[in-house]
């Protein structure tokens, strides 16, 4: 495992210990890319964790042999453990990580508390991609889409390879999160970059058109690219979300 693909943990402390936060990373990504809104929740006082996913954070042919239901249960098991603990969980997600974490709302209904999604990936536009199923058995890789960071000097230690086993099987994560997206029901963040050379737009609005979510916020972000949560403007998302938490959790 690499040293940036550290996972994180703190169990909250204070007032605010009564919500838990559970993080997730994107694809070919690592718990680097959601550290510092981590570490700025549980400065705040929040239960937070940051697993990492199966087949991330060491070598993109590790990531060949996992699926979806391999990233989707680690952070299941994650969220029944801060149930546990705490009294209220939201969820966050980067990516694949707010295509993750849509999926766990459509799973637990009323035990999240909220969402806050950061450039969702929920489809593409790319299409290459319909010829996936059989280019996932005739090549290993494609070049990576790694470091769409607007800020210079960043990196958010991603592979430099897509690996196209593992993108199929997320590419059936798109299409069973879409197929639900009605039975999301929670409160909704969403902070959208209006340039990201990853996730095409249509990924937000068909987010924002099929949820049944009452309580929606979208949050334009001018200054940064896809990893806007190690970008320049992750200060507005780290304020925004707990803003958004406290707001939702004062009415619980």
């Amino acid at each position: 495992m690499s040293a940036h693909a550290e996972e994180f943990r703190s169990p909250g402390n204070g007032p605010n210990a009564a919500t838990g936060i559970l993080l997730s990373h994107g694809f070919t990504g690592s718990p680097k890319s959601m550290r510092p809104f981590a570490e700025h929740l549980a400065a705040e006082g929040y239960g937070v964790a940051v697993p990492r996913l199966p087949g991330h954070g060491t070598h993109w042919r590790e990531a060949n042999g996992t699926t979806w239901q391999d990233w989707y249960a680690v952070l299941d098991n994650e969220f029944e453990r801060l149930r546990k603990e705490h009294d209220r969980v939201f969820l966050a997600g980067l990516s694949m990580g707010g295509c993750l974490v849509l999926r766990l709302a459509e799973q637990h209904g009323e035990d999240v508390a909220g969402l806050v999604l950061v450039n969702p990936s929920v489809q593409t536009d790319d299409k290459r991609l319909v010829l996936l199923p059989v280019l996932q058995r005739l090549l290993p890789s494609f070049p990576g889409v790694a470091n769409d960071i607007k800020k210079p000097g960043v990196d958010e230690g991603a592979y430099d390879r897509l690996p196209l086993r593992a993108l199929h099987s997320l590419a059936q994560l798109w299409k069973v999160t879409r197929e639900d997206l009605p039975k999301v029901t929670q409160p909704v963040l969403l902070f959208r970059s209006t340039v990201d050379h990853v996730v095409e737009p249509s990924s937000g609005r068909t987010v924002l058109a099929r949820i049944s979510s009452r309580d929606v916020t979208e949050t334009l972000l001018e200054d940064s690219y896809h990893v806007a949560t190690l970008d320049n403007d992750a200060p507005r998302i780290f304020a925004g979300t707990t803003a958004f938490v406290r707001r939702i959790g004062s009415h619980a």
